[in-house]
């Protein structure tokens, strides 16, 4: 069977029981969360999370890059979430290569030139989320949003903050 197979086995079987058709659009609790989209974070549990709580952000890192900006301004604005949390987590993955290794790896196995696309990896966990958590500060769009920093251990499943 299929990847895709197996997915849709699994939403027949969701659907099937599904209730929650009637959740407004806005996050009931009122947040928005950035994270990374590593396989090993389930959002859901992770944060105490349910259908309709929280705008959750995905995306390689958990960075707030100008798209996640986007989302948050949208969220706060549009949406009426009143607080961010930024959440890196221990062994990401953009903590094991540089731009430069991307670029080569592209190239030499596809033929592609990526030269010009920042992949933005980091070397240091805690400066990555405080760098997230200064951009949503400084942004206009988002200035005026309680945001905090945290690490999700993957090792743990505990939350550390990020002073």
């Amino acid at each position: 069977m299929s990847v895709v197979d197996e997915v849709l086995n699994a939403n027949e079987a969701y659907a099937s029981g599904f209730t929650k058709g009637e959740l407004p659009c806005p996050p009931g609790r009122c947040f928005a969360i950035v994270t990374c989209m590593d396989a090993r974070i389930d959002p859901a549990k992770a944060f105490g999370l349910q259908e309709g709580d929280a705008h959750v952000i995905r995306n390689a890192g958990g960075l707030v890059t100008d798209d996640a900006l986007r989302s948050l301004a949208i969220s706060h604005r549009l949406l009426g979430t009143q607080e961010f949390l930024i959440a890196g987590h221990t062994g990401c993955g953009m903590l094991t290569f540089t731009n430069e290794q991307v670029h080569a790896k592209l190239k030499d196995e596809a033929g592609i030139d990526a030269s010009d696309v920042d992949f933005h990896p980091f070397p240091d966990l805690a400066d990555s989320v405080r760098e997230s958590v200064r951009r949503v500060r400084e942004s206009p769009m988002t200035a005026d949003v309680p945001v905090s920093g945290w690490i999700y251990e993957v090792e743990s499943g505990r939350l550390t903050a990020v002073d």
